[in-house]
């Protein structure tokens, strides 16, 4: 088959600490094998895709393209749409009553002369190409899809590692580093640190362990107050693991009378359920996304965990803290950076042989990284509880598992 003469990227969904380097990446690597493929990049995901919005990449961007594994966020712009939910389309503007979404993007990425389209984003913008993919193949359009995959979360099946989970776990705990010293700007302080993870509490137990790592390298002046105990994870709470709230809140409350302070970390999915439950019970409504998603910010769950243990524990005052806006928008660390590296180099051969698909070290067959057939991406691939790393730290902190989660009695 003729190779490209012209590919297309785009960023999508959430921000992950990614997006600039995989564009970097991208541009990086077709320049090196081929510079005279054209690249163009839509501006805000498939809002510009819809809107035909896009970026030249110009021989000036392509030899300054190694600036952007420097930066975090998107510099090409991210946004939520969904292209199979006709009705949101249509009411921000994008397309007009009665178009179908897939095939305006379909004719605009014809009118523009794009023969690959590079999506990166987590399992909903992926899953939104898999349906571009299908839409295009459905109708001999004759484009090829290539995914890569950022989620914070690290919850997409069936692919090994997220581009940009090791960095947002990294942030997250230089976050909490900083906020964990207000344990004692108040006798008996609870300090709850939300994390990023709506389904999947991988990012919050790595989180722990990359903040724990920070603690074992630090040194300690106990005889003036300044010990690991009022620095150390309390306690740890994902959407995977159970736990008995009176029993932990004994825990909890024992070491606030030893300690004076209690640190908690929760996943900003933990306890969703029980919280939409009440709030429908009260009457109140429940914010959603256009895919369908509760809003997270608007139910708060941490600020829920806060004022469910601050009465049991005894505490004078609680602080919530939520490191995900932080942590996502940081630059890639070096290990997230090689991860992005190789991708972009595959995805790049996947072009020119025009093989479609999301890039990924495939869990059901042997961790070889390869275009992920589209159809067999999903999200909500949870955290494997029984994983050695996060017994040990469990272990560590005298916390008990349980099999489903119980936020209430």
């Amino acid at each position: 088959m003729n190779k490209p003469k012209k590919v297309a990227i785009l960023t999508a969904g959430g921000l992950a600490p990614c997006l600039s380097s995989a564009v970097g990446g991208l541009i990086e690597r077709y320049t090196e094998i081929d510079p005279s493929i054209e690249i163009i990049c839509y501006r805000s995901g498939y809002k510009g895709l819809l809107l035909g919005d896009s970026y030249v990449v110009t021989p000036e961007i392509r030899e300054k393209a190694g600036l952007l594994h420097r930066f975090g966020g998107s510099p090409i712009g991210n946004s939520r749409v969904k292209l199979t939910n006709v009705k949101d389309c249509v009411k921000r503007g994008l397309v007009q009553e009665g178009e179908n979404p897939q095939k305006v993007a379909a004719d605009q990425l014809i009118k523009d002369g794009v023969d690959i389209l590079h999506t990166i984003g987590g399992d909903d913008t992926n899953t939104a190409a898999a349906d571009l993919a299908a839409f295009l193949a459905d109708n001999n359009y004759g484009l090829t899809v290539i995914g890569l995959p950022k989620t914070v979360d690290n919850d997409v099946f069936p692919i090994k590692q997220s581009l940009g989970a090791w960095t947002a776990a990294e942030q997250g705990a230089r976050y909490f580093q900083n906020v964990v010293a207000e344990n004692n700007a108040n006798p008996r302080m609870l300090i709850v640190h939300e994390v990023m993870g709506r389904s999947c509490g991988w990012l919050t137990a790595a989180t722990a362990v990359e903040y724990r790592k920070l603690l074992d390298r630090a040194e300690w002046l106990p005889e003036l107050g300044l010990s690991r105990e009022s620095y150390e994870v309390h306690a740890v709470f994902i959407p995977e693991m159970g736990f008995d709230i009176a029993a932990e809140a004994a825990r909890l409350r024992a070491i606030m009378d030893t300690v004076d302070c209690v640190n908690i970390f929760v996943s900003e999915g933990a306890g969703v359920e029980t919280i939409v439950a009440e709030m429908l019970a009260k009457g109140q409504e429940v914010p959603r996304d256009a895919f369908g998603h509760v809003k997270l910010d608007a139910v708060n769950p941490g600020k829920w965990f806060g004022e469910q243990f601050a009465e049991m524990l005894g505490a004078e005052k609680t602080l919530v803290q939520k490191s995900g806006y932080f942590a996502r928008a940081a630059a890639s660390n070096i290990e997230d950076i090689r991860l992005i590296k190789s991708c972009t180099d595959l995805a790049v051969e996947c072009a020119l042989r025009r093989e479609a698909g999301v890039i990924g070290h495939d869990e059901d067959n042997g961790n070889v990284l390869r275009a992920i057939e589209f159809p067999r991406i999903k999200g909500g691939k949870p955290f494997d509880i029984d994983t050695p790393w996060f017994n040990d730290v469990l272990a560590a902190i005298g916390q008990t598992k349980g099999a489903k989660v119980e936020t209430s009695h």
